[in-house]
């Protein structure tokens, strides 16, 4: 007898007047100690399905179909009165949200956090739940628990954050874990380490799991099962090697293809002289304490880089957070204090330039964010925000001028011209990054820093927005300064690569080398953690 029993779940969002479906005829079982892995990209019906199963989903925003039939342990979830299924909730079925800085209460403390469904379900007070707390952060092997117990969540990692919300969806020992996107936007090592706890916490607990995911080698390394789901309808399913070795479904097989694979990445012929020359830069941010808020020491985020960019190469920048990539990218662009060494672009020093002589400068050195989301302003259309640049830097230029170049920039990210009419809030993830990397492109730049541009995208739209970039470059000429944690990234984008540690830069070299014979432990230490994950990279 399976553990849980989905039959014909369907599941709608009201749009004025109209339904939208966002799942049609879901059918699947989940036996005790096994894992289930929903795949599918943005959009597919994966987390509106899996939240539905506990009626998470707003009530006043979603309907269930009442052909649909939810039964855990041989209880109908689908029927069962809301106060009955909250005693469920959080004690036999725990759930993993896939974003822990915004599911955790930055006002509360980790103690009080995991402490709440144990308190709820156990009714355990005083020492008895400070114990149960410290055993669970020890379970998901989070170290001097009785002092992280007084953290709040901004003072933890990602990977801490992370851990913090499985303690609390694990403290009373549920029989099924619902985990939606768990380890999205983590590093590979981060990732390898929270998959392999949840295997390691599945024996011993014995529980089952339903894993949501757009990433493959995820599935490859935690699933017995697979479910692949596109615009609401499951179009495949069935024992996980069979479907990842020989798909029958044409979307299986290209979500499959868009797998990042290593297209041996060449240097291009190189001119003489570099666009761009870093020279053992360093940065440091200040400590400040006290009521005078005097500096008392300083955290040394880059030490010592140098590299050399020349025209249309792209070099990756690779490491962990907190490894020092993206304060590196910020003190290019004169967005952060350089403490010292110096930055040359075309014979140009930039280190101590004033904000006159930036100003001209940033036609040529523009940056794509990470989040598309927090950089484009929600309240302009995607013509005036594609056009921003252009009114600051060519004040002169007729509207007629400024439309035209609107569309071409759009044009060359691959939107249609319809878009400009739009919002942020009404584009997909990659529409949004397209719109980030038109909003450079109007410049007509030199050297683009890139910043995660595709954490977080599903594989096919990443696959495309890569390819995207490829083709820009090779036709604009253009220069790459690539930051990522994932490897798979910065294998098929990069010409050479940067390894960084701590703030330094430990290893560097044409990218086929360092991937294939890594120098430093710290670089075969991040391949191992991918290979853990399931990747192919070698």
């Amino acid at each position: 007898m399976s553990l849980l029993s989905v039959r014909n779940l369907g599941v709608g969002f009201r749009a004025g007047s109209a339904i939208v479906p966002a799942a049609r005829n879901v059918c699947f079982d989940l036996f005790e100690g096994q894992t289930l892995a929903i795949v599918g990209e943005s959009g597919s019906g994966k987390s509106a399905s899996a939240l539905s199963l506990l009626r998470l989903l707003p009530a006043d925003a979603a309907i269930i179909d009442p052909g649909s039939s939810v039964e855990f342990n041989g209880q109908r979830l689908d029927t069962m009165p809301v106060e009955q299924l909250q005693s469920l909730r959080g004690n036999d079925i725990g759930m993993i949200f896939q974003e822990p800085m915004i599911s955790l209460n930055p006002l509360q403390s980790v103690r009080r956090q995991v402490g709440e469904p144990i308190r709820i379900h156990q009714g355990l007070k005083g020492q008895a739940l400070e114990a149960a707390i410290i055993e669970m952060l020890k379970l998901v092997q989070l170290g001097d628990a009785p002092r992280l117990m007084k953290a709040y969540p901004f003072e933890l990692s990602g990977g801490q954050r992370q851990r913090v919300m499985i303690a609390m969806a694990l403290a009373n020992r549920p029989k099924l874990l619902i985990a939606d996107e768990p380890t999205t936007a983590l590093d590979a090592t981060i990732q390898a380490e929270i998959i392999q706890l949840l295997k390691d916490l599945q024996n011993k607990l014995g529980m089952a799991i339903l894993f949501i995911t757009h990433d493959l080698p995820l599935v490859r390394a935690i699933a017995d099962h697979v479910l692949v789901m596109e615009r609401g309808e499951v179009v495949e399913q069935g024992i996980a090697q069979q479907i990842l070795t020989t798909p029958k479904h044409a979307y299986t097989r290209k979500l499959l293809a868009a797998e990042l694979k290593d297209e041996r990445t060449t240097r291009t012929n190189l001119s003489s002289k570099p666009t761009m020359a870093v020279a053992n830069l360093d940065v440091k941010y200040p400590i400040r304490k006290g009521i005078f808020k005097r500096v008392v020491d300083h955290v040394h985020a880059v030490r010592d880089v140098s590299f050399e960019l020349h025209a249309g190469e792209t070099i990756g920048v690779l490491g962990e957070s907190g490894s020092g990539k993206s304060t590196l990218g910020q003190a290019i662009l004169g967005l952060v204090e350089v403490h010292s060494g110096s930055i040359t672009y075309e014979e140009r020093q930039l280190v101590g330039l004033e904000r006159t002589g930036w100003r001209a400068l940033r036609r040529d050195l523009q940056i794509v964010f990470q989040d598309p989301y927090g950089s484009l302003s929600p309240r302009m259309s995607v013509a005036e925000i594609v056009s921003e640049g252009l009114g600051l830097h060519l004040p002169g230029l007729s509207s007629d001028a400024m439309s035209s170049r609107v569309r071409e920039a759009l044009e060359q990210v691959q939107l249609p011209a319809a878009v400009a009419d739009r919002y942020p809030h009404e584009l997909s993830g990659g529409q949004r990054q397209r719109v980030s990397i038109a909003r450079t492109l109007i410049l007509q730049p030199k050297v683009l820093i890139l910043d995660e541009p595709t954490s977080a995208l599903d594989l096919s739209i990443q696959a495309g927005l890569l390819q995207l970039l490829k083709t820009l470059q090779h036709e604009l000429g253009l220069s790459y300064l690539f930051i990522s944690h994932d490897l798979r990234v910065i294998r098929t984008m990069s010409h050479r690569v940067l390894v960084m540690q701590q703030g330094q830069v430990v290893e560097a070299g044409e990218t086929s080398q360092v991937f294939r014979q890594p120098r430093h432990e710290y670089t075969a230490k991040l391949l191992a953690a991918s290979f853990a994950l399931g990747d192919e990279l070698l």
